[in-house]
């Protein structure tokens, strides 16, 4: 298994976020986290990678133990993130912010050039400061995950604010880089969009995992679908 979480429980103050979240993701899967807003997914990407502690419970990557070790040295060994407000550098051009994303990472089949014809918007704005709109951004903030060549990358609401022919856009390089093999970790507040992208699902609601399955398992339960997702 490529990335495991057991038992973790994490804490917001004295808010108890994360309780007890078991889930795994094995290498070129799609795994949804599925819910409502508040439902604890982007929590969980966050304590993945650090930026919120984990109180107790393990977490493991290839193997090796990374509870609560930094971003950075997660992003090293191989582990990549893509947060909900993007965090892209707009005083740095394009390219910067690419180059800046491959320092952290490692060398592999995504580089700046693939980048470029991957992603033709970001082409022809790299050498101009990355003031983009919102869908320029989150090709941005995909483009420097990959650039990193890692072995997974945590998704964070990808599609969130964005205009639906814009949404319908990302939505679709996320189907391209998972048809290349990519193994995803996707939070995506729109259960269907996520599900149409996804091999397996959890669906957490108040901190706790409450369902899992392969999506058409979850998509038979309509008990859970219901209450869980509202679909």
């Amino acid at each position: 298994m490529l990335l495991e979480l057991d038992r973790v429980n994490a804490y917001y103050e004295k808010s108890h976020v994360l309780q007890n979240v078991t889930l795994s993701v094995d290498a070129g899967e799609v795994v949804a986290l599925l819910g409502r807003n508040g439902s604890g997914r982007s929590t969980t990407c966050k304590t993945i990678m650090g930026l919120v502690v984990a109180k107790s419970g393990t977490i493991r990557f290839k193997g090796q133990e990374i509870t609560n070790k930094s971003p950075f040295a997660l992003a090293q060994m191989g582990i990549a993130f893509v947060p909900e407000d993007r965090r892209i550098f707009p005083n740095l051009t394009v390219g910067e912010n690419l180059r800046l994303a491959a320092l952290a990472g490692r060398k592999g089949a995504w580089n700046e050039k693939r980048i470029y014809e991957y992603f033709a918007v970001l082409g022809e704005r790299k050498d101009k400061p990355a003031k983009l709109s919102g869908g320029e951004q989150q090709m941005l903030a995909i483009a420097r995950a990959l650039v990193a060549n890692p072995d997974i990358i945590l998704l964070d609401e990808p599609m969130e604010g964005l205009a639906p022919l814009i949404a319908r856009s990302v939505e679709e390089v996320v189907r391209g880089i998972r048809a290349e093999g990519n193994t995803i970790l996707l939070v995506e507040q729109n259960a269907r969009v996520a599900m149409s992208l996804s091999d397996r699902g959890y669906v957490l609601s108040n901190g706790r995992v409450m369902a899992s399955g392969t999506i058409a398992e979850l998509e038979a339960d309509e008990a859970t679908m219901h209450r869980y997702l509202a679909v």
